[in-house]
């Protein structure tokens, strides 16, 4: 049964969606971090982020991300780490916490950093006062080289972003702002608890635009508890009249196992399978018809951004951070929960706050579990970027008699169902592939695949 179609002549049956509506990793890393190890030395990671920060920080420079927890009000639909509180108070405390784990890195780090991208998420970083946001990133780049060609970013919330953050940030050298915006229906919007009318999203979206601010961003979920077609069409409409130059177009991810709030509603009122991807579909067709561009897994950019340039010159490199214009080999996370990737290894942060700032009070790095990546590791993951970030990957000599062990055989099942095109050296997406960019990552997933029992444990969201 064909059940949908976009204007580009593609069509998905149900009987397809059916077959890859597995549980997939997201693939912002790997090895995924389920397969990361509990505990890693402390010692060995200094190590490694020392020879790593000699071979790249005068090179290309590093990239920062720094977690800001904290949330006046849960919506139900996040899967983030975050604290709910009303009380600002929390925000001093915090802020001494994120000082005192950047001096040890600073400790560890031969030579002033040359910082390349910065990015504040959450939780919400405009949670916390345009005050504490100045001092934290002038502590933070303090004694630091800004690189000329930098990527400061921020994630912001409509209705609690202020013209007084927007400009300090602004001085500060941010120039990217996301709103988080997931969908204009009230009674979607009731049901997952982010009350948001579309009049703050215009206000907040102006205000950034005057300032200065070159990139505005919006993050929109399908798949969310309620939502029609009709809803969806009219979220996009109202979204385009505003012109964000990029729209992260994200599935939403029901893992209640992992998070409690999305527990607070009916899960029969989640989109079937096929519903779901026919409110993508919906959505696609609206932003493509509109002059947007699918540069990536869930990610839609206008010609003139700077994200679209960097995706037609194959520059576009996906971290933890999401989808980027800037390619660094060292990514450092600061803050509760946040991962580090250091090119040969990555390291979470302790998830729980108390425990974060325990191991920052008494001068260790707060280090909950981490991962080595192997020679074959680190060949796998540039597949998985090339999927993620150009749509198509070469086959590597070397990788050959591991490739047809395990990836050519799933490989085959794909281009029988024409996701991919491939010969004996490459392979590229169809468009219909596009739309099962996970499930194609997926082959070439080594941990995966030999342990295909993690795909039965409740770990990983569903493709679609």
């Amino acid at each position: 049964m064909i059940f949908a179609t976009t204007n580009i002549d593609m069509q998905i049956s149900s009987d397809l969606i059916a077959k890859y509506n597995l549980p997939v990793p997201r693939y912002t890393s790997y090895p995924t971090v389920p397969f990361w190890k509990d505990k890693i030395e402390v010692a060995d990671w200094t190590n490694a982020l020392d020879k790593q920060f000699k071979i790249h920080n005068s090179k290309e420079g590093i990239s920062l991300y720094i977690h800001l927890p904290f949330c006046e009000s849960l919506c139900t639909y996040c899967g983030c780490n975050k604290r709910i509180t009303g009380d600002h108070k929390v925000e001093i405390d915090y802020l001494t916490a994120i000082k005192k784990e950047w001096d040890q890195y600073l400790s560890l780090m031969k030579g002033r950093p040359l910082v390349r991208e910065l990015h504040l998420g959450g939780g919400t970083p405009t949670f916390f006062s345009p005050e504490h946001l100045r001092e934290l990133i002038d502590y933070i780049l303090d004694g630091c080289i800004v690189h000329p060609n930098r990527e400061f970013s921020v994630e912001g919330h409509p209705n609690n972003t202020t013209v007084e953050h927007l400009e300090t940030l602004f001085d500060l050298g941010f120039r990217r702002i996301s709103y988080g915006v997931q969908d204009n229906d009230p009674i979607v919007q009731r049901v997952i608890n982010r009350i948001q009318p579309i009049e703050n999203v215009k206000r907040a979206t102006d205000n950034a635009r005057e300032i200065g601010y070159t990139s505005v961003n919006y993050d929109l979920i399908y798949g969310l508890p309620l939502q029609t077609l009709e809803g969806m069409t009219k979220t996009m409409e109202q979204v385009l009249a505003l012109r964000p130059d990029r729209i992260a177009f994200y599935s939403y991810a029901h893992v209640p196992w992992t998070s409690k709030g999305q527990r607070l509603f009916d899960e029969n009122d989640l989109p079937s399978a096929d519903l779901k991807l026919e409110l993508y579909l919906t959505g696609k067709k609206i932003l493509t018809e509109s002059g947007y561009t699918d540069i990536g897994m869930d990610h839609f950019s206008l010609p003139e951004d700077d994200l679209y340039i960097a995706w037609k010159e194959g520059r576009m490199h996906r971290n933890f951070m999401g989808y980027t214009t800037q390619k660094t080999a060292m990514l450092i996370g600061l803050g509760v929960s946040s991962i580090s990737d250091i090119g040969v290894a990555f390291a979470q942060n302790e998830k729980n706050l108390l425990d974060y700032y325990k191991q920052v009070n008494e001068g260790v790095l707060p280090i909950q579990k981490g991962y080595f990546l192997t020679d074959e590791d680190i060949s796998f993951k540039e597949y998985i970027l090339d999927i993620s970030c150009r749509n198509a990957t070469q086959f590597k000599s070397n990788d050959l008699a591991i490739l047809t062990e395990n990836t050519f055989p799933e490989l085959d099942k794909l281009e029988a169902d024409q996701l991919i095109i491939r010969d004996k050296d490459k392979l590229i997406l169809t468009e219909t592939g596009k739309h099962f960019i996970r499930n194609i990552c997926r082959a070439f997933d080594l941990h995966l695949l030999r342990n295909q029992s993690m795909e039965q444990k409740n770990t990983f969201s569903k493709a679609i």
